[in-house]
């Protein structure tokens, strides 16, 4: 099942004009929610390691066929109505659920509101602001260190929020993106490596690296071309792609290391190193070189270079559905 190349600029240019408002009904807050029943019902029966593991097994198996099914059904209702005004309504239906899967009004504006408290000597709401978008404790986090892990979360949910879906968008239609959708909610709601998690969330995390395993090389290697065109020379470009070749392995993903390690260079900022969760702390291994001091100017450069890879992405998707339609 393939989308339009019209469908996927609609979509995009949807998602930059209203993102995903609470008003409206969105796939992955419905997800979520039947994520956490589930995993209400199925905690009931683990009792062991094992049990746990199958349980979470179980989870994937029910949410992930049954996303792509339901969007497969959904588009397909939505096209099979004869009346032209009811056949415009579906199609703005399959152009809404597209821009669902791309995240990239919400992904800067949250980044941007970070750092916006950061430039208004606001500390405590940037602290508050980026707790809405990482994992880590953010209540003793410095100015600097408020501003890496802003940059650190934009250059990973690059490839999960932005790329990765249009991957599956291109490749198998609204269907695969949703499912995909899937994968990475459950990852974000069970794929943690703690003790409650560290059995039942197994098969979630590890669907979750698999599903990214390409799209984040691909955005690795997005965010070198964007590098050349946001710094005007083949230089930052370089710098990216040897930063991501050398360090994209130095993370405890084995994909998000490389879209952050090719922005790591392009910026000139060192990502990585100690970091807490949950009060535990934990030391991750360091990616990139320091060559810029100014961090609120490097967190500037990283929004500007997460629009230009989503541009590019999005140009690049639609280029390969034009070839798919003409041929």
């Amino acid at each position: 099942m393939s989308i339009h190349p019209v469908e996927l600029m609609l979509a995009f240019i949807l998602d930059f004009l209203i993102g995903d408002p609470r008003w409206l009904p969105h796939p992955v807050r419905g997800m979520g929610s039947a994520i956490a029943a589930l995993e209400n019902i199925l905690r009931r029966y683990a009792r062991t390691a094992v049990s746990e593991k199958t349980a979470g097994i179980a989870l994937v198996i029910c949410i992930v066929p049954t996303a792509f099914f339901a969007a497969y059904a959904l588009h397909e209702f939505s096209l099979s109505f004869e009346h032209p005004l009811l056949r415009s309504v579906g199609a703005m239906v399959i152009v809404y659920l597209i821009s669902t899967t791309i995240a990239v009004r919400e992904l800067i504006s949250s980044a941007c509101m970070v750092i916006d408290s950061v430039k208004k000597n606001d500390i405590e709401t940037a602290r508050q602001n980026l707790s809405m978008i990482v994992g880590r404790d953010t209540q003793n986090l410095s100015e600097q260190e408020i501003l890496k892990a802003t940059m650190e979360t934009l250059s990973e949910n690059l490839s999960d929020g932005i790329i990765a879906p249009l991957f599956y968008l291109v490749i198998g239609g609204l269907p695969l993106a949703i499912a995909y959708k899937a994968v990475n909610t459950l990852d974000s709601m069970v794929g943690y490596r703690n003790e409650k998690y560290i059995n039942f969330g197994w098969a979630a995390a590890r669907l979750d690296d698999i599903a990214n395993y390409i799209p984040a090389r691909i955005s690795g290697f997005l965010v070198v071309i964007a590098s050349v065109f946001v710094f005007g020379s083949l230089s930052a470009g370089r710098c990216s792609l040897k930063t991501m070749l050398r360090d994209g392995r130095n993370h405890l993903s084995p994909n998000s290391g490389m879209p952050e390690a090719a922005v790591a260079g392009a910026i000139g900022v060192s990502f990585g190193g100690p970091s807490t969760y949950g009060g535990m702390l934990v030391e991750k291994p360091f990616i990139g070189d320091k060559r810029e001091n100014d961090y609120l100017k490097a967190s500037e450069k990283t929004i500007i270079i997460t629009r230009v890879t989503a541009l590019l992405g999005i140009a690049f998707g639609g280029g390969i559905l034009t070839v798919r339609c003409v041929l």
